[in-house]
């Protein structure tokens, strides 16, 4: 019989510790479909801070470094520019890469760093139990929102992938979204750009993924995928931000 769907090879056959629901595996398998498709696994490093995805390294076939809290850009920086030829991403929640590491982010984007940023964006802190994250949306109930995020008082959330994109360092900046099988298939689209763009040495690339989280969100899974659709995707509009390679 013909095998018509399998596990990707650089994605290790065991069992995750996400919640029911939570779509951090479909994009795992992304990540390590676009891994097996270009033949880099060997000459690929990951690196996973702090958040829901820090035992990660137990999930990609290729060899994962932990950093501390939102520092995942500073130590892909180092792992890049003492190894120039390999494949560096990091992968990092909402709370990890927008809050303790903004300035990371902001200033590996702005040099122009060869890297892959992969950037879970599921509009609260996973998981510390549920609180406001900086991507939170106005009037979303959280933990330490009990009555919604007010503006007044917590200002707006950030758009990472439009504040980036001004940045001239950055070669890629795009937000996708992973619950439908179009948006999947756009999702797998882009993650392969960055990756190209990384062998292309054309600089840093930065994929937004919005993604659910039924758990914190206090809802099922279906309704999880339904919310992603009403109210995170109009307030965070998917798109290419910038591409670079469009622009020369």
């Amino acid at each position: 019989m013909a095998v018509v769907f399998e596990r990707p090879k650089s994605l290790l056959d065991v069992p995750t510790h996400y919640c029911p629901g939570c779509t951090h595996g479909i994009v795992h398998r992304l990540v390590c479909e676009v891994i097996d498709e270009m033949g880099i696994e060997g000459d690929t490093i990951g690196i996973v801070p702090v958040g829901c995805s820090v035992m990660a390294y137990d999930y990609f076939g290729c060899d994962v470094i932990e950093a501390p809290h939102g520092r995942a850009p500073a130590v892909a920086t180092g792992v890049k520019r003492a190894n120039p030829e390999s494949m560096v991403f990091t992968y990092q929640g909402d709370g990890d890469l927008a809050a303790i590491g903004t300035c990371e982010t902001v200033h590996s984007a702005s040099r122009g760093e060869n890297i892959v940023v992969i950037f879970i964006n599921n509009t609260i802190y996973g998981m510390t139990g549920g609180q406001m994250a900086p991507t939170t949306i106005p009037g979303q109930v959280t933990q330490t929102t009990p009555y919604g995020r007010d503006v007044k008082i917590a200002g707006y959330p950030l758009r990472m992938c439009e504040m980036l994109s001004t940045l001239d360092g950055v070669a890629l900046a795009q937000r996708v979204s992973v619950d439908s099988v179009p948006h999947i298939r756009e999702a797998k689209k882009a993650i392969r750009k960055a990756f190209e763009n990384e062998k292309a040495k054309r600089g840093f690339s930065i994929i937004e993924v919005l993604s659910t989280c039924p758990t914190n969100w206090g809802l099922t899974p279906l309704e999880a995928i339904k919310r992603l659709q009403d109210e995170m995707i109009p307030y965070y509009p998917l798109g290419v931000y910038k591409d670079k390679e469009k622009l020369t």
